[in-house]
């Protein structure tokens, strides 16, 4: 069980870096774009999205 924990975390990270240089590299510049607009919601759907693919 504690594998599994650790896993969620590290893919939390993994996510939230991931989530934060599509923000930087991808990101919509005009603003109206939801998720990419705003570096804070990119980078916690990258947490969510990581932590849900890595305690699968």
């Amino acid at each position: 069980m504690e594998t599994i924990a650790i896993k969620g975390i590290f893919g939390g990270v993994f996510g939230g870096i991931a989530g934060y240089l599509y923000y930087r590299t991808i990101g919509c510049s005009s603003g109206a774009c939801p998720l990419t607009s705003n570096p804070y919601t990119s980078t916690l759907y990258g947490v969510f999205t990581g932590f849900y693919i890595a305690s699968m």
